[in-house]
């Protein structure tokens, strides 16, 4: 009679420790897609928020140079005006509509967190259960 209980279809001790290790980077790479996602993300909407500060700033440099002659002898003709005073009400409207925009792109970049982290604490999460001692 044979005592042998190992049959050939039981894994050995190789075996699942080959898995268990395979299922652990499986899910480290599975992690580091994930934080790679996320910071994709977080990285196009810092380009958006850039996007509007440098078009606020455009917009403070060429539009308010541009218009900023033509306004104040606009406004100096239609009031009577001394020209300092057209020049100083002009660059005021000018100045306020940048900050307005500039305002805009900062409360964009303060709305969210740049850091992926959900994906942190997932990964923080799984490393501390892969290193836990049983």
């Amino acid at each position: 009679m044979s005592t042998n209980l190992q049959s050939g279809t039981d894994p050995g001790l190789s075996s699942l420790l080959t898995g268990i290790f395979d299922d652990i980077q499986e899910l480290l790479k599975q992690q580091l897609r994930m934080f790679k996602a996320e910071v994709n993300a977080d990285m196009k909407k810092t380009a958006e928020a850039a996007i509007l500060m440098v078009v606020g700033a455009f917009v403070i440099l060429v539009g308010g140079g541009l218009l900023c002659l033509m306004l104040v002898y606009l406004l100096e003709k239609l009031t009577g005006m001394h020209l300092w005073a057209c020049f100083g009400l002009v660059g005021l409207g000018l100045t306020l509509i940048g900050g307005g925009l500039a305002f805009v792109g900062w409360n964009k970049f303060r709305s969210f967190n740049p850091l992926p982290d959900e994906s942190m604490a997932a990964l923080k999460e799984n490393l501390e259960w892969t290193t836990k001692p049983k």
